[in-house]
């Protein structure tokens, strides 16, 4: 419902077929967006750091296909996106990287790639294991965690900035963003992201929640 929302709000569009979500998170809660995806009928790329978290939606079926290669993400979403193909595909892999790659085929190619967009990393729980930074593999980051949190809390607030970064540039051409209330906008703006609305005063994010504006 959330996405199929999102669609007819923002994209003005009641069929999502040819369009593309991008997301992260195949955890506990955020594991239903890869099904939600095809039931909506749209290209569904969701990325998570976790292969176990990918091996299990895969395993139930909620997930399509898996991949660790941003060229072959990029390649499939274009081929479903032109022949309106509903497809789950999960990226092994960091969705900041995810992000930025996208941003790169805008400036190389001129396209933009994805419609819409969102986050369902634990950003309530950042610095514990809830959001891993993009400077790091997964396993490397799970050991700097433990041995040194201080140093994981300032590589996760440099992914978030860059994090907000690709998203602000994608929106500005057009796609649409919202906040799935995992405190990801609240964690970015205390790590200095540009993610204030302007003209605003402090509390009002430049992104919509889906409780409010969405589901609402």
């Amino acid at each position: 419902l959330t996405v199929l929302n999102a669609g007819r709000r923002y994209l003005k569009a009641e069929d999502l077929s040819g369009k593309v979500f991008v997301t992260s998170g195949l955890g506990g809660m955020s594991g239903a967006q890869a099904k939600a995806a095809v039931i909506a009928g749209c290209v569904g790329i969701i990325a998570e750091v976790d292969e176990a978290a990918l091996l299990k939606r895969h395993k139930q079926g909620w997930l399509m296909e898996i991949s660790n290669s941003l060229d072959h993400c990029i390649a499939r979403l274009r081929d479903a996106r032109k022949n309106k193909i509903a497809l789950s595909l999960g990226y092994h892999g960091n969705v900041v990287d995810l992000w930025e790659r996208l941003v790169h085929e805008l400036d190389t190619t001129g396209e933009l790639l994805v419609d819409l967009g969102s986050d369902q990393t634990s950003c309530h729980n950042p610095f514990s294991g809830g959001y891993y930074p993009a400077q790091l593999g997964f396993e490397e980051a799970k050991q700097l965690l433990s041995t040194n949190p201080g140093k994981f809390r300032t590589l996760v607030q440099e992914s978030l900035r860059r994090h907000v970064a690709a998203i602000n540039r994608l929106a500005d051409k057009g796609m649409f963003f919202w906040d799935y209330g995992n405190a990801f906008l609240l964690e970015a703006q205390r790590a200095g992201a540009d993610v204030g609305k302007r003209g605003a005063n402090k509390t009002e994010f430049r992104y919509p929640s889906y409780v409010q504006h969405i589901m609402g």
